[in-house]
């Protein structure tokens, strides 16, 4: 990049003036050159967040650092701008091209960075700042370029336009479309693709003005060189994805999706059946039952007659499966957000076996949808409502613990009935254990909490509630027996609902939707196995 004191055989730009002809076909293709820039930045952003997020956790971190980041580095490139004196517009080729190279490589860059080095959070922000400031670098460049073509007022208001309506176009095709349908690694390369094709095209754009004619076409060999590289990159991601998640995972990966809302994988490892969510574990089809049963029986247990049952979350038809198991019920509603998880259990042989067809019970109604909304829009009521959350990593899953979420379940629960939650560990999470119940009392409802031991995630709590307190009866315990049960029995149910010093109830807030308590608590506590 030439400084301020460098000469070459390219024009120097003019100082500011009005534009020396009307506004020709040029403008307009450099304006959408202006939406492109911005599309593609935004994707890159996300993209890296949603890496970073994948492989770390803690999404809320993740996001909001990697935006920090990057939008300092924006500035920065666009501060080194003002050093660019001569060759202008070969420049900006050579940093649309670049930002084309880092950017589009920086998804599987990272996803290999991870596996290969103990410092992968400064290879994740080095990523950040440098696709931050190749960005950067683009609009102050391709304006001064624009500005021999548009008056002042004009340049201003086209070019923050099209700016600003790149960044909407990113955010929305990169959550509904891109995500959904390429995963992550294929989108940033897809978007550096078409940012090197942006590139390219740039070449011819721009080649009429001044005397960039010669150098320009040097910079349209080395945009074919960028594309041949990422489209390379393109055929290569799958491959990078086994590898990585082959590392990440200790078995046999038989199943990896990216559905419209997460990372879905499934890995068997001699015979055992283990289901990831963003890399988080959510169940081994070796000790699954313990956690299962305890979640599910003694709800049913404590009502008197169990016809009608809410599974909010649950799409792997696992408590399904459970409440299946009682004569009584009538009907099962399971509401969980994901078509690619229900999908996924409805329809491949093993999963379908470990639910037992539960999802294709003619009881059983699948709905997706969000549940707090479902609830909220929905006149049922159920004497059984089941809340199989994942735990609460993030602010849009803590709203499914949050008092709101449960004054919504109470309108929907018929008399009598009762409420059955999973709530973390209340060894490993004991606040955040302590403030579901908390959540729930301020709720208006009385509880029974409750745990039981899981092998693969240690000692697990839960929690009844109702509007009167919940009592599960030894003549309600004994219908279990009958079921044949693998764990859950009238003696492990009874000890569950004693806490032992070291988990015993502690001081929490209750978890308000507007200030969030739960997801500080869960993530300090989490924080410490990092």
């Amino acid at each position: 990049m030439p400084g301020a004191g460098e000469h070459d055989s390219d024009d120097r730009e003019p100082g500011w003036e009005l534009p020396r002809r009307k506004p020709r076909w040029e403008a307009t293709a450099l304006l959408a050159i202006v939406l492109v820039i911005a599309t593609t930045g935004l994707v890159y952003e996300l993209s890296i967040a949603a890496v970073g997020s994948y492989l770390l956790g803690d999404s809320v971190t993740q996001f909001s650092t990697v935006i920090g980041v990057y939008l300092s580095a924006l500035g920065l490139g666009a501060y080194l701008s003002r050093f660019v004196v001569t060759r202008v517009a070969s420049c900006f080729v050579e940093v649309e091209l670049g930002a084309a190279l880092v950017g589009g490589l920086s998804a599987p860059g990272l996803f290999i960075a991870f596996h290969l080095t103990s410092s992968f959070r400064l290879a994740l922000y080095a990523t950040v700042l440098g696709v931050g400031v190749l960005v950067g670098l683009e609009l102050p460049l391709l304006l001064r370029i624009l500005r021999q073509k548009l008056a002042f007022k004009e340049l201003i208001a086209q070019a923050l336009t099209f700016d600003y309506a790149g960044a909407l176009v990113g955010s929305l095709a990169f959550s509904l479309l891109l995500v959904p349908a390429l995963g992550l690694l294929h989108t940033s390369i897809l978007c550096g693709l078409i940012n090197a094709a942006v590139g390219l095209v740039s070449t011819w754009v721009l080649e009429r003005e001044g005397k960039t004619g010669s150098s320009l076409r040097r910079q349209r060999w080395l945009a074919l060189a960028v594309l041949s590289i990422l489209f390379g990159a393109l055929f290569g991601a799958g491959s990078v994805t086994r590898y990585v998640e082959a590392s990440l995972y200790v078995g046999n990966v038989v199943v990896a999706e990216q559905s419209s809302y997460q990372r879905i994988v499934v890995v068997e490892d001699g015979g055992e059946l283990r289901l990831f969510l963003n890399g988080h574990l959510q169940f081994s089809s070796d000790d699954e039952y313990r956690y299962h049963e305890a979640l599910v029986h003694p709800a049913l247990a404590a009502v008197e007659t169990p016809r009608r049952v809410f599974i909010g979350g649950g799409g792997d038809g696992l408590a399904a499966r459970e409440a299946l198991r009682w004569p009584q019920v009538g009907s099962i509603t399971v509401v969980d957000l994901d078509p690619g998880v229900t999908g996924l259990f409805a329809s491949r042989p093993e999963l379908v076996s470990l639910n037992r067809g539960a999802l294709h019970d003619p009881r059983v109604t699948v709905v997706n949808a969000d549940a707090m909304t479902w609830l909220a829009e929905n006149g049922d009521h159920f004497d059984v409502m089941i809340f199989d959350f994942p735990d609460p990593t993030t602010y849009s899953l803590a709203k499914l613990y949050s008092t709101n979420f449960y004054r919504a379940a109470l309108r929907r629960l018929a008399p009598g009935g009762v409420v059955a939650v999973q709530a973390t560990s209340p060894l490993l999470a004991r606040r955040s254990y302590w403030c579901i119940v908390t959540t729930l009392e301020a709720s208006g409802l009385h509880t029974l909490p409750y745990h039981v031991f899981v092998p693969s995630f240690g000692e697990w709590g839960f929690a009844l509630a109702a509007r009167e307190k919940p009592r599960v009866s030894r003549r309600s315990l004994a219908r279990k027996r009958a079921m044949a049960l693998r764990y859950l029995s009238t003696e492990v149910l009874e000890s569950s609902f004693a806490f032992p010093p070291d988990i015993d109830r502690i001081e929490a807030e209750a978890n308000e939707i507007d200030s969030q308590a739960l997801v500080g608590y869960y993530l300090d506590e989490m924080a410490r196995f990092d």
